[in-house]
């Protein structure tokens, strides 16, 4: 570490942001996805009709579909699709919390709210798999993902406050960017897009952490309430002050209140389409309980709720969304992170400030190497190792990545319809090929390596659109001039990647070219260098 304070803070930024800098442009992708999950959906499943049914119907279907299901279960969740954030009408079901405490099995399904059956639509993940993706990893116990990923934002968290003290002129910075400098360029691409998005930056990782507090400091919660779900779930609705809901099951068998009346009762209160959930808390038993919540408006995400008795469907309480300071606080900062209030022009914003973090995470990466490769090329026996595994990871994390997410909305429409594991291939799919990426720079030149995963990645992009239509007779000419936003909204954002892609391919192509007239020996690859 070098002397003086400013000195170890760049020391502190660097190495910070390059420990976790591949795990978190995978977090800010796939989460910034997510921002347009509910449009994924439609997209991903384009057999499903428009659903237009009234809150009523949808009510009535999912109570039919979930008693039709039978056992015994915690609770039951009711989503109607009177928000942007639920495509189609979902219903979900939890089994009772193990003896060790863990969350019970849950499970979920999209019906037709006309027929109470299982929406007849492909097989997927769809958009809400991506967002899952980015606090979740995947293939991962969430006991881990959740604490690889707090790991991961703490040091994302410190390398933003030690850049911030790093750069002393930041405001000077903010004006300056130089095109065509090297490692100059790289670094004015850092410190503006930095300096720009700057709230947004802070915003998203500390509200990230917040989200994880109670795994990374679970002591706070068990030490009073004791250890497991159900202890948290007491937690969280005594902190939200539902009182109503502190009960245990009774064991005696009762008939669950027709729950289109305690729909209306809302409605009453709050208005038409005012009703974003219902959870139904022991179905079936004489201690049910039903809780309604309101739409989110504000990026307070806590909302007013009703709490009615699910035998007799009798009002027992009303939760106004603000309470203490402390919790208003924590549900805000949520709500930031969420940005379910968001409009579509805010949601716009919410993206594009995404992309800019994902590219300030990629561009420091880059700029790690640029900065140390005039030196690792003078060495005698050529670059070191680690030097190279960080070339090749930069390759495979940034351009193979986006290769990965075309592969995966590919197979969603190359993949058999009737094909029984369809949903789980999507992601292997996506993970397979993300795995071919980070070998690919193994036995290529990493100059060659940009150029052809970047060039690979655009084709498939470019290709998205032409698939879609051929297989599904939804494309640009039919989805423009029915007003079919969703569809042409997503397949011109897959012609715009794919043209910036491609200009990102032949900037690369036409900067390398001069190097490889200068140097006309090899590069030596990793592969090479391993069996040297």
């Amino acid at each position: 570490m070098k002397n003086g304070f400013r000195q170890s803070m760049a020391w502190l930024h660097t190495w910070t942001g390059l420990v976790v800098g591949w795990v978190l442009f995978f977090v800010f992708v796939t989460g910034n996805l997510g921002r347009f999950d509910s449009e994924i959906d439609l997209w991903m499943q384009p057999e499903a009709p428009v659903q237009i049914a009234s809150l009523e119907q949808q009510i009535v279907a999912a109570q039919t579909r979930l008693q039709q299901r039978g056992g015994e279960w915690e609770r039951w969740g009711i989503y109607p699709t009177t928000n942007r954030d639920s495509a189609f009408l979902r219903i979900t079901w939890e089994a009772p919390a193990q003896p060790n405490g863990a969350r019970g099995k849950r499970g979920e399904e999209f019906i037709d709210p006309t027929t109470a059956a299982p929406l007849d639509a492909r097989a997927t993940g769809g958009g809400q798999l991506l967002y899952k993706m980015h606090y979740a990893l995947h293939y991962m116990p969430r006991s881990v993902s959740d604490w690889l990923i707090g790991i991961c934002s703490m040091f994302m968290l410190v390398a933003i406050i030690s850049g911030v003290i790093t750069h002393k002129k930041i405001f000077a910075d903010f004006f300056t960017f130089r095109p065509n400098k090297g490692q100059r360029s790289w670094l004015d691409l850092h410190a503006v897009l930095a300096v720009l998005t700057l709230p947004f930056f802070l915003m998203i990782t500390y509200s990230g952490l917040v989200f994880l507090v109670y795994t990374l400091f679970s002591g706070v919660v068990s030490n009073h309430y004791g250890p497991g779900y159900k202890n948290r779930q007491d937690f969280n609705n005594e902190l939200a002050g539902r009182q109503e809901l502190l009960i245990e099951r009774t064991g005696s068998a009762a008939p669950l209140t027709d729950l289109t009346r305690v729909v209306q009762q809302a409605e009453y209160q709050w208005g038409t389409n005012q009703v974003r959930s219902l959870e139904i808390l022991y179905p079936g038993d004489s201690n049910a309980r039903v809780r309604i919540a309101r739409q989110i408006e504000s990026p307070l995400r806590s909302t007013d709720e009703l709490i009615f008795d699910g035998t007799t469907g009798e009002l027992l309480s009303e939760i106004p969304a603000e309470g203490v300071a402390s919790r208003n606080f924590y549900e805000t900062l949520l709500g930031l992170h969420e940005s379910l209030f968001a409009g579509w022009w805010l949601r716009w914003l919410y993206f594009l400030s995404g992309l800019a973090g994902a590219t300030i995470i990629a561009s420091g990466l880059i700029l790690w190497v640029v900065k140390r490769r005039p030196k690792q090329t003078k060495q005698k026996n050529g670059p070191d190792f680690g030097f190279k595994l960080v070339e090749g990871l930069n390759v495979g994390t940034i351009a193979g990545l986006q290769i990965a997410i075309a592969a995966f909305f590919l197979a969603n429409r190359l993949l058999p319809v009737d094909f029984a594991a369809r949903a789980s291939w999507e992601a292997h799919i996506l993970f397979a090929i993300w795995l071919l990426a980070f070998l690919h720079p193994i036995i290529r030149p990493i100059p060659r390596a940009w150029v052809e995963q970047w060039t690979v990645a655009a084709l498939a992009f470019a290709a998205l659109p032409i698939v879609n239509a051929v297989t599904t007779g939804r494309g640009l000419n039919q989805s423009i001039p029915a007003a079919d936003w969703a569809f042409a909204g997503f397949d011109l954002t897959c012609l715009a990647a794919a043209a910036l892609f491609g200009t990102i391919a032949y900037r690369l192509q036409q900067r390398f070219k001069p190097v490889a007239a200068k140097r006309p020996a090899p590069v030596t690859t990793l592969a090479q260098e391993a069996s040297a």
